[in-house]
This record gives C-alpha cells, sequence and structure tokens, in this order.
C-alpha cells in the first residue's frame, strides 16, 4: 500500500469510528507506530483530521456546533444504556446528596436512582427535574438559570452562585471530550463553568461518557481527568486510553464487558 493510499484509509476509519489510537492504526495497516504519527502529521496538515494524545479525530471534533438533545439521545443508546445501569450501583445509602449534570446519558442514570432510600438530588437538567419530580423518595433541588434549549441544561450566574455554596457526597458528571492533556471538555463556556462548579461541590466524582469521546478535545476544559474518581464507559474504550487513564489515577468501569 503507497502512503497516500494508507492516509486516505486511515483518514476514512477515523471519520467512521470517532477516534483512533496510534498503536490500533498501526497494527491495522502492519506499520510502526512511527510510519503511522507521520501519517498522522500529513493528515492533520492537511485538516482531514485532528492530532490528539495517543491517536487522532476528525478534524470536525474540535467545533462549536452542538447537536440537538432529541438527536444525541438516539445515538449510542445501547451503550449509554448500559453506562447507567452500572452508574445506578453507585448511588449512596439513605440520606445522601446526589449532583445530576444535564445530558442524555445522566438522564438515563436519573431513570435509575433507588427508590427504596432517601435521596436529596440537585440537578441543573429539566429533563431530570421532570422525571424526578414526581419520586417520593427524592428530595428535588433544580438549579435556577437561563435554559440551553440545545442542552435542555440551566446555567449562568443563578446556577453558579449555589453550586458554589454546596457540598454533596457524589456527582454523576457529562462530557463532550475527555483526554489526559485538555481535561474534561465541553464545547460552550457557560456550560463548562457549571460543570467545573459541580466538580468541586463533590466529594466523589463518577463521569458517565461512551468511548467515543475519550481522547477527544472540545474547544473549553472544565476538569482535570485527575479530578475523576471513576469513568464509567463502554468496552470500545481502546487499551491505550484505558491505560493512560488509569495512569492519572481513574477507577475505568466498562458497562456490558470486563471492568
Amino acid at each position: 500500500m503507497y502512503p497516500e493510499e494508507r492516509q486516505q484509509a486511515i483518514a476514512s476509519l477515523v471519520s467512521a469510528k470517532g477516534r483512533a489510537s496510534v498503536a490500533e492504526l498501526a497494527q491495522a495497516y502492519n506499520v510502526t507506530t512511527e510510519t503511522v504519527r507521520r501519517d498522522l502529521a500529513v493528515l492533520d496538515k492537511a485538516g482531514i483530521v485532528r492530532r490528539v494524545h495517543g491517536g487522532a479525530v476528525p478534524a470536525r471534533a474540535l467545533h462549536l456546533i452542538e447537536t440537538e438533545v432529541s438527536e444525541r439521545d438516539v445515538t449510542r443508546s445501547e451503550q449509554k444504556d448500559a453506562i447507567a445501569a452500572a452508574a445506578a450501583e453507585f448511588f449512596p445509602p439513605g440520606g445522601a446528596t446526589v449532583l445530576l449534570d444535564a445530558g442524555t446519558t445522566t438522564t438515563r442514570i436519573a431513570a435509575q436512582i433507588p427508590t427504596d432510600r432517601p435521596l436529596l438530588v440537585v440537578t441543573n437538567s429539566v429533563p431530570i427535574a421532570a422525571r424526578l419530580a414526581a419520586v417520593p423518595s427524592v428530595s428535588l433541588h433544580l438549579l435556577g438559570g437561563r435554559v440551553r434549549g440545545v442542552t435542555q441544561a440551566a446555567v449562568g450566574d443563578q446556577a453558579l452562585s449555589v453550586l458554589n455554596t454546596l457540598r454533596v457526597d457524589i456527582a454523576f458528571i457529562g462530557t463532550n471530550a475527555l483526554s489526559v492533556r485538555h481535561g474534561l471538555s465541553t464545547p460552550d463556556g457557560e456550560e463548562a463553568a457549571v460543570k467545573r462548579a459541580m466538580v468541586r461541590a463533590a466529594n466523589y466524582v463518577v463521569v458517565a461518557a461512551d468511548s467515543t469521546k475519550v481522547g477527544r478535545e472540545d474547544f473549553i476544559s472544565f476538569a482535570p481527568v485527575t479530578s475523576v474518581d471513576t469513568l464509567i464507559t463502554d468496552p470500545e474504550i481502546s487499551p491505550a486510553d484505558r491505560g493512560v487513564l488509569s495512569e492519572q489515577g481513574i477507577e475505568i468501569i466498562c458497562a456490558g464487558g470486563a471492568s
């Protein structure tokens, strides 16, 4: 295979999968990791892919446009359901406090909330609040502020002023992207500020993110990976990504597969 043919094949694979590691590409095309890095450098310069720690993502992965909740909710729904089921094991005993971030995966986690114990739940998500409002065992606190239509999340100074006074037992956080270099990241500044405050408010942080978000980097970082206690993802996470995140002291749980 000529270099140009291999580079075209690499670009197609990265575009289809959303991310590919250097080691994975080297094995797929039977070349050295140094050759893959040179190929990625060519593709990055051409604006076809974006090099990230340990691999590459499509160039479109770094942008400011977010998809609507309805579209994201049906994307990788099987993986998100498995992640939510695994996250349910982390709900604390009765009398504890829980923060639920906005997001399609965290909304699934809210659906798994146990009803056999009293819990105080704080959220900035309109869909999560609507789901939990009728649950007798939940004392629900909905953060105020401007609601972003694209994520249906409350953002702004009103939400931040409350979060900055809180200390909770556990927070379930969603993220658009996650890498060692850039941490947890998202396209919107106001959303990032709320997520940052949520991470700071929690004694224990669980990030729920499917494997397509691992290794990606979005516009604004809201927390370093070292602030994460547990990452719940799916078995498609690459061994390289899993290894580098584990080295940061993060517990990795692959929902639906070996942990």
